[in-house]
């Protein structure tokens, strides 16, 4: 080995030495607030029979993530992975479905969807990869007009819409806790704000119900399903992850949350026991949208 090819190494070595660990940009936590490893977190999640990822929506540290743990979840499962997504409505599954089996161009895929703005950075990279490997992607969340008429008329609005637009509901009656956390948080916050009401919450309600039924109806046992959410819409064990227990008891589920502190050495007390993974993310991180 020569001068130079020495001087190199030894670069090379000192640069990720100094870099690798005294200023990372997140730390990956358990619901007890003790640090660990990714490599156990994917152990984990192999076992589940359902994932819910909670992002925080302009957070990239989430977006990396969520395509770090598609990619390697597909490695262990093959065709056995489903991936499903928050960000897609139901009544939208046939032009992703048509993308995703080669029958529409990807111009005119995100010419018709109702993509979010930070489709192109956040979860484009999701469906790609769903699209190269033949995955199956569920559009879950419910379309968003019939989310309005909940919070407008409450759960008895949704009687009135056709048999046909029931298809993208979840089965009515709803079940529906207002002593949930998630829920009695929402309505207070919409005291603060002005805008509170009492179908406030049941439009959220609404939201995680119909995810959890379009989960449970694209899940099979042996097949790990995957799904990209909001972190509100599944913290604390509530929220989707109540419903989907509502609806199947038995299913083994593995919640995943994205918090962001000013100092991420050590999880705070309020974040601890969100999920059974916490990605704590320096809130200097940048964003997204």
């Amino acid at each position: 080995m020569n001068k130079y090819q020495l001087f190199i190494l030894t670069a090379i070595f000192f640069f990720f030495t100094a870099f690798k660990t005294d200023n990372p940009a997140y730390v990956l936590y358990t619901n007890k607030g003790k640090t660990v490893k990714y490599s156990k977190m994917l152990r984990k999640t192999k076992r589940a029979d359902i994932v819910l990822f909670g992002e925080s929506h302009s957070n990239p540290i989430s977006h990396w993530l969520q395509l770090e743990i598609t990619k390697d979840l597909y490695e262990i499962k093959k065709k056995d992975l489903v991936l499903g997504a928050e960000m897609f409505e139901a009544d939208n599954q046939l032009i992703l479905s048509e993308y995703l089996e080669g029958f529409i161009s990807q111009n005119r895929f995100e010419a018709e969807m109702r993509l979010w703005p930070n489709y192109k950075t956040d979860y484009k990279p999701l469906v790609e990869f769903a699209k190269q490997n033949e995955l199956i992607f569920v559009a879950t969340n419910i379309p968003r007009r019939y989310a309005a008429v909940v919070n407008s008329e409450g759960f008895e609005g949704l009687q009135e819409l056709s048999g046909k637009a029931k298809q993208y509901l979840p089965p009515l009656p709803v079940p529906f806790d207002p002593e949930l956390e998630s829920y009695k948080s929402l309505l207070e916050m919409g005291g603060v704000h002005g805008h509170a009401n009492e179908n406030f919450p049941k439009a959220q309600a609404i939201k995680d119900a119909a995810m959890a039924h379009f989960i449970l109806q694209n899940w099979s046992s042996g097949k790990l399903f995957l799904h990209f959410n909001g972190s509100y819409h599944s913290d604390n064990y509530e929220s989707i992850n109540w419903y989907l227990k509502q609806y199947n008891a038995d299913v083994k589920i593995v919640t995943i949350t994205t918090v962001s502190q000013e100092d991420i050495s050590e999880l705070s007390e309020e974040n601890e026991g969100k999920a059974d993974f916490i990605i704590c993310v320096d809130e200097d991180m940048t964003k997204t949208r």
